[in-house]
């Protein structure tokens, strides 16, 4: 089962539609309620950092079938300022903005994987993949 989508992230009203296209994604692999959760909820983090501090982006979604296991990796990718100190980004409260400072550090719990590259001036580039 190879299935890849790509979405762009420039409003908020794409965040909400890769949230729901996260939770179709899965759906269709087969996670439960709580693991559909997870996923859709670290998503819907890293879309909005995709888009508030970023500057908007772009999100690939991809089915993973690993010998028996099945999942899906989601790739965030922006070309806004970087992350300067990756290590203080992912603290709890650690925030640029408004926001409680849960996104990058709640969505390194939520996952099973978690890879994060910024270089300050080019952007930055975090994929997660949660498994079933």
């Amino acid at each position: 089962m190879q299935k890849i989508e790509e979405m762009v992230i420039q409003s908020s009203a794409d965040v909400v539609l890769v949230r729901q296209a996260v939770r179709q994604f899965a759906v269709e692999i087969g996670f439960g309620l709580v693991d559909q959760t997870k996923i859709v909820t670290a998503a819907s983090e890293l879309a909005r950092n995709t888009l508030d501090y970023g500057g908007g982006g772009t999100v690939r979604l991809e089915a993973l079938q690993e010998g028996g296991r099945r999942g899906l990796r989601l790739t965030f990718e922006d070309q806004g300022p970087g992350i300067a100190d990756i290590d203080m980004a992912l603290r709890d409260g650690f925030t640029t903005g408004g926001g409680l400072g849960m996104g990058l550090g709640g969505a390194k719990r939520l996952a099973n994987e978690f890879e994060i590259k910024s270089v300050v001036g080019e952007g930055t580039r975090v994929s997660i993949v949660r498994w079933k």
